[in-house]
């Protein structure tokens, strides 16, 4: 079977499932009567403003201070991220106006010093066909959000996705070790550019949902997160897998991609919860395209330690890296990891 056809195969098998997954997540939402049906009490950026969206069986969440509103929010937000770029780069256009409005601090999207929508111009079909179909995942996983919190929803807070000298990108890249102190990291110059900018991303997606669904206390709402961690562990899955098989040729690309790795790592605490594409065990390196514990359970990341990765800092802040103002809601602030 030749690679192609066995890439193929997996994406027309992922397909399959996310179509399932999504009209399920669609049933769920119409059946808990969604829209304008969550409660949340916070603040907005950080002011004093109390929103309050009644709903007629309000519940507390397991933490007694963050609630399925605020989860799913924070959430919404990476879906925000994610969405942003795979639009772009697969259509060179972003999100609709429509899905950016909300509660708090509305942002634009920095994809580069032209302010022009940066689309990649793929090499591999193959790997077009993966951009293409992931963009329209991560836009439904928008849409889903944003329709089951109604009016609770925030807006899309500011985003850089710019490759630029000053671009999150770049940052990121330098601190991995990808490129230079004074390189630069365009996502969108290359096939391959553009699987490590999405490496960035899709691990920290599934950790994120790992961690956040212990936080939420609505079954409807668990078993709807836990349908998006599986959607988003397809992705990082295709991804780690594409990046593997073309490292065999380009060494070059599985070395970046363990340094992407290790560099996540050392933003989220002492504690491992990354691993590379690789593993070496008593001299001999294999594939390693599922990360996760002795007992094949995916690793989790707590909000705080996600915030330390889109934000590209160790400390305790409200914003920076992939959002430099930050995320709107209450869930805002990342862990200070030492």
């Amino acid at each position: 079977m030749s690679e192609e056809r066995f890439i193929l195969d997996v994406i027309e098998e992922a397909s399959a499932k996310r179509r399932a997954d999504r009209r399920r997540f669609m049933r769920m939402a119409a059946g808990a009567g969604a829209v304008g049906g969550l409660a949340m009490l916070g603040a907005c950026n950080g002011d004093d403003e109390v929103i309050v969206v009644p709903t007629p069986t309000p519940t507390a969440t397991a933490t007694g201070s963050v609630t399925d509103a605020d989860v799913l929010n924070f959430a919404l937000q990476l879906e925000y991220l994610e969405a942003q770029f795979y639009s772009y780069a697969a259509f060179g256009t972003g999100l609709n106006a429509s899905l950016q409005t909300g509660i708090g601090t509305q942002g634009s999207v920095a994809t580069g010093s032209s302010g022009q929508p940066r689309q990649v111009a793929f090499q591999d079909p193959i790997v077009a066909q993966y951009a293409r179909e992931i963009a329209y995942d991560e836009i439904a996983h928008v849409t889903f959000l944003r329709n089951a919190l109604g009016s609770a929803a925030v807006a899309q807070p500011a985003i850089n996705l710019s490759g630029d000298a000053n671009g999150a990108f770049t940052a990121a890249a330098r601190a991995a070790g990808v490129v230079t102190s004074t390189g630069t990291f365009d996502p969108y110059a290359s096939d391959e550019n553009f699987l490590l900018a999405a490496y960035i991303f899709e691990d920290v997606g599934v950790t994120a949902y790992m961690g956040g669904v212990t936080l939420l206390s609505n079954k409807t709402f668990v078993e709807a997160a836990a349908g998006i961690h599986a959607a988003e562990a397809y992705h990082a899955g295709l991804v780690r897998s594409v990046i593997y098989r073309k490292g065999l040729t380009n060494g070059t690309l599985i070395t970046a991609a363990n340094q992407i790795s290790d560099a996540r790592d050392s933003l989220d605490g002492s504690t491992d919860l990354d691993q590379g594409i690789t593993v070496t065990a008593s001299g001999v390196t294999s594939a390693n395209i599922v990360p996760a514990d002795s007992n094949a359970i995916a690793f989790a990341r707590t909000p705080g330690q996600v915030l330390n990765v889109v934000y590209l800092n160790k400390a305790a802040v409200t914003g920076g890296g992939f959002f430099p103002s930050g995320l709107n809601g209450n869930v805002r602030t990342s862990a200070a990891s030492g």
